[in-house]
Formats: structure tokens, sequence, C-alpha cells
């Protein structure tokens, strides 16, 4: 299950379950719409993972299995995207 974290990992803006700005990687790094795209070029500074849009759990469902309170913010900002890892091909 998606952990829905609460903010972007470079920035530190603030996204709610229903976010519809929060980007996410293969490994759930999170950031927005603007860093994501603007800031690193649509790759994970992280693992050079693609970003895709975060999926909205239904509001009905949060209650149950609520989102993460978990803030991943990286204290000096975001750097260049990491190369993406060889599938060996």
């Amino acid at each position: 299950m998606l952990e829905l974290r609460p903010a972007c990992e470079c920035c530190g803006k603030e996204l709610p379950p229903d976010a519809d700005d929060a980007r996410i990687c293969s490994f759930e790094c999170t950031f927005c719409a603007s860093c994501a795209e603007d800031t690193l070029g649509g790759r994970c500074p992280n693992c050079g993972g693609e970003f895709v849009p975060r999926p909205r759990r239904p509001s009905a469902l949060l209650e149950k299995h609520p989102a993460s309170t978990q803030r991943i913010v990286k204290p000096d900002g975001c750097g260049p995207a990491v190369r993406a890892i060889s599938d060996g091909a």
C-alpha cells in the first residue's frame, strides 16, 4: 500500500493525500510536480527512476488506511538526478 508521504522531498511543500500535483517514483520518493519536472527534469534524484502522478486514495478509505505523517525533506534541497540503474541489457 502506498505511504502517501505528506511533503515534497525537495522543497517541503505540503502534499496532502488528495494533492493532484504529487509525483512519485517506483520507490515512493515523493515530490511536487514543480520540483519533479522543473528542478529534476523528470528523474528521481535518489534512484534515477521516472516520476508518475501519485494516485489518490479514496477519502472513505483514509480513516482505515491513513496517509503517512513521516516527512522526508532534503535539508539542502535537491541535486541532479542520479543515472538510472541499468537492467543489464
